[in-house]
Order: C-alpha cells, then sequence, then structure tokens
C-alpha cells in the first residue's frame, strides 16, 4: 500500500512535491547569511571615539545613557503586546466564520471572554494608567 505523498525506496523516504519547500528554506537560510557577511567585509573598519558614541536624530548625547525608567512604560507596553497579539489570532476565525459551526462560535466567544477578563484585571490593577 503506498501513501499519496511519499514513495518508499530502499527503506528511504522520498518526499515529493517539497521541491519549491527546499528552495524557499535555502533561501531565506542564505539571504541573511549573505547580507551579514557582504556587509561585514564591506564595512569601513576605522574605528575610533565618534563611531563608539550613541547617535540619535542627529543630537550629541548629554548625560549617562543608564537612565531609570518608570516600571509603568514597560507594564503599558507589555499589556499592548499581549492583546494586540492575542487579537491577531481572531482574524483567522473572522475569515473561516461562514464555515465554522456553533462549536467555534462558542470557543471564540470565551477566548474574547478570556481576553475581557485579563482587561479587567490589568484595568483595576493601574496597568493602564499613566499617572
Amino acid at each position: 500500500m503506498e501513501a499519496t505523498n511519499f514513495t518508499r525506496r530502499n527503506t528511504v523516504v522520498v518526499l515529493t512535491g517539497y521541491d519549491a519547500l527546499l528552495i524557499f528554506l535555502l533561501i531565506s537560510i542564505a539571504v541573511p547569511v549573505l547580507a551579514l557577511t557582504i556587509s561585514k567585509l564591506l564595512r569601513p573598519k576605522i574605528g575610533g571615539a565618534s563611531r563608539r558614541s550613541t547617535y540619535e536624530s542627529g543630537v550629541e548625547p548629554r548625560g549617562d545613557s543608564w537612565i531609570q525608567f518608570n516600571i509603568r512604560y514597560y507594564m503599558f507596553a507589555l499589556v499592548f503586546v499581549i492583546f494586540d497579539v492575542e487579537t491577531v489570532f481572531l482574524y483567522p476565525w473572522a475569515a473561516a466564520f461562514s464555515q465554522l459551526g456553533l462549536l467555534a462560535f462558542i470557543e471564540a466567544l470565551i477566548f474574547i471572554a478570556i481576553l475581557v477578563i485579563g482587561l479587567v484585571y490589568a484595568w483595576r490593577k493601574g496597568a493602564l494608567e499613566w499617572t
């Protein structure tokens, strides 16, 4: 009995139809490796204090770069990233909504309820307050 996705030859499994995937995988590995290698070979080798200084928007740096930020900035960013990433999971569900049944709709409602509970928790803890 032979499967449609692969054929057996002397106990070696040869997958057919995956040539394009292998080519894309090799290209996706080769492009960043070549870009990093070429940029390392072509970069200027001249060093100095001006190369090691921080450059931001053309303004000379003042003071120490190691300053302590308020934890609220990190908390606000973390809450944003969590809810942003989780709402991205709703797009495939919305695209396939017409083919999904009642069970998938109930599961999506449970998912949204968990998001709302997390939002209420973050709100009560003050993670969304700037002051």
